[in-house]
């Protein structure tokens, strides 16, 4: 790969959202760490160079933005003022759509359909996030003696929020939006590999109007700097979106701190065909659900079960529409399965593939670079189907994110949730079938946070998305995902007027305005 810097090859000018500089407590300057190579995955070429952060930016941007929450304003702001920022935020991110598109493939390689769809998703979050913060309620629960009980929220103070360079902007949003709402600071460390497009979401919510320091942005290593943001003991809360180790090793952290983690995690999901099933609307469900992203999502479909009674015929289906997918630069429209994120994240695939096949796996298609010369400098795989294993397989168990799933044949229900909720994970799962009756009894018995039906892959901010599990604890999205970012606090007052009992005799007898004996 070339270390030179390259010239950007988006039809859109994205040069002056380059600069070396990251913001810490409401300052743009040059990060205090070690230099990043922002590499073009589609290209190997080496566009961009930035400064990381330190442990020291890390402290920086925690105090200031305990201060900014409170001498802003913000954490004692009304709902509604709140949410007037989030709004605008959300229009912001609508209205720069394209650019944070191009930026964003630019920087992992995305098709420009799939970034330019990420980016709306991030304007919907905000203003969803901003309606709901509007509607939500104190609760005064019902009375036991002569006093009002009020349950109420209120901020944890400085949210620490570490996500994934597989959807930058959708991810951040999910995380940002709410944890503002509540009225928190925000840390957020985006990931060294693809830092760009974090960074121009904080530029938007300056210009939308957030106070300087409430968000902070601090791109580099998950050793240094997420560690030392998830131990910061002014950080209040965790969130991470990433790997399972990771997650696992931030729960002790975040253990040891008694505080509160919300953790999304990784996933081997099942999707599953019926013999009842519409094939078309399967076939093409399954290659969206594994394929689309390049494999590179934590729901993806990567254990695909087929009923026996079809298995020969499905699995001869799918070959040849995989066959059939275009690969290619993310920034060509044509472009269905575009560039892994690295070249190093390609060869760590290829080497899972190339273990299961010398422990008798078959590959049915691909596992390879592709042959085509234009595509030899990328970080490319072609999508990878593998049978002829068990389900115990290693292939079948670790997560491999990346375009590779595996086909195993299934006999009856038993069979199928034997095996369908034979890992260690929980995520998401598919069911293809035209019976409404087995849809409910499948769905009540597979393991997972997510159920699919006759779909895949489909996402919404109002819906609550959680894992089981090694694939996470918590609930990111719905009304409650911005109550996830808050303590509960219970206030009683007194209606009665009187000196509790126990102490009343004694009170009074000390009470020189008392006419008592």
């Amino acid at each position: 790969m070339s270390t030179e810097i390259a010239p950007l090859t988006s039809g859109l000018a994205l040069g002056h959202l380059l600069r070396d500089e990251v913001l810490v407590g409401g300052r743009w300057r040059t990060g205090t760490g070690a230099v990043i190579d922002t590499v073009d995955p589609s290209t190997g070429v080496t566009f961009a160079h930035l400064h990381a952060a330190t442990v020291e930016d890390v402290d920086e941007a925690v105090r200031a933005g305990e201060r900014a929450a409170l001498e802003s304003g913000w954490r004692a702001a009304l709902p509604h003022e709140r949410a007037g920022v989030l709004r605008r935020v959300g229009d912001a991110i609508e209205r720069r759509a394209e650019e944070i598109s191009a930026l964003q493939t630019l920087d992992t390689g995305k098709t420009r359909g799939e970034t330019l769809a990420l980016a709306h998703s991030a304007a919907a979050t905000f203003r969803y996030t901003a309606a709901a913060l509007e509607t939500l309620e104190d609760q005064v629960t019902p009375p036991r003696g002569p006093y009002l009980t009020i349950a109420t929220w209120e901020p944890v103070g400085v949210v620490a929020s570490i996500t994934p360079w597989n959807s930058p902007i959708a991810s951040d949003a999910q995380k940002i939006a709410p944890a503002l709402a509540a009225g928190n600071a925000v840390v957020a460390k985006p990931p060294a590999w693809a830092p760009w497009v974090t960074l121009l979401l904080a530029r938007i919510t300056e210009e939308a109007g957030l106070p300087p320091g409430l968000l902070s942005v601090l791109p580099g290593p998950g050793r240094t700097v997420g560690e030392a943001l998830a131990s910061h003991p002014r950080v209040g809360k965790l969130t991470f979106t990433g790997g399972t180790t990771t997650g696992r090793h931030l729960a002790h952290v975040a253990a040891e701190k008694l505080m509160p983690a919300t953790l999304e995690l990784g996933g081997k999901s099942p999707t599953i065909v019926f013999d009842d099933a519409d094939l078309t609307q399967a076939i093409a469900g399954v290659l969206y659900g594994i394929f689309s992203s390049t494999g590179q999502s934590c729901i993806a479909g990567s254990r695909i079960f087929v009923q026996r009674t079809i298995f020969d015929d499905v699995v001869a289906r799918l070959v040849e529409a995989t066959r059939r997918l275009r690969v290619g630069s993310g920034t060509d429209p044509r472009t269905q399965v575009a560039p892994l994120v690295s070249h190093s994240h390609r060869d760590q695939v290829a080497a899972m593939v190339d273990a299961a096949v010398a422990d008798g796996a078959q590959v049915l298609i691909g596992g390879g670079v592709p042959a085509d010369p234009e595509l030899a400098d990328g970080a490319y795989y072609l999508p990878t189907i593998i049978g002829g294993v068990d389900n115990s397989a290693r292939i079948c168990q670790e997560e491999v994110f990346g375009p590779v799933a595996v086909v195993l044949p299934f006999d009856d229900e038993e069979d199928l949730i034997a095996m369908a909720n034979d890992s260690d994970y929980g995520l998401a799962s598919g069911i293809w079938t035209a019976d409404y009756r087995r849809i409910h009894r499948i769905a009540g018995r597979l393991v997972a946070g997510t159920v699919y039906v006759n779909t895949y892959k489909q996402f919404s901010i109002s819906t609550p998305f959680a894992g089981v599990r090694d694939s996470g604890v918590g609930v990111e999205k719905g009304r409650e995902g911005i109550r996830s970012y808050m303590r509960q606090k219970s206030i009683y007052i007194d209606l009665s007027g009187e000196p509790l009992p126990w102490a009343a005799e004694q009170a009074r007898a000390v009470d020189p305005t008392s006419t008592g004996s």
